[in-house]
């Protein structure tokens, strides 16, 4: 299991909203697809780039299309939601660096009305 993998409780609150109508060959496991779909999201990397110990990129990238076509992502958030008994749920709490000299740009003070009075006499 890798540092930020699914947890048993995680996989116990996830698992029952997951679709189980599938059809065709056998299906690879939903949990380790899971991780390779939270690990590329959590990393930003492409989705070639998801560790061997998670399966094929192609299956992780078309199972995570697949059910956002299907609402899955909305049942399982409501789901993780639910399982959680704390008042606060955060989703995400990534923080990004500005560039050095962003936070000292100059403001534009332009008047966003002033072209409108140019023609009139």
């Amino acid at each position: 299991m890798a540092r930020f993998d699914l947890t048993d409780a995680e996989w116990a609150a996830i698992e029952p909203v997951l679709p189980t109508d599938v059809r065709g060959k056998e299906r690879a496991d939903d949990r380790r697809v899971l991780n390779s779909i939270f690990w590329r999201l959590r990393t930003g990397a492409p989705w070639a780039d998801i560790p061997a110990r998670y399966g094929p990129h192609t299956t992780c990238g078309n199972r995570f299309r697949r059910w956002r076509k299907r609402g899955v992502w909305d049942r399982l958030l409501k789901a993780v939601s639910e399982a959680y008994e704390g008042d606060l749920q955060m989703i995400d709490s990534t923080s990004v660096r500005v560039h050095q000299h962003a936070g000292c740009a100059k403001k534009k003070t332009t008047d966003p009305v002033a072209w409108v009075a140019h023609g009139v006499v």
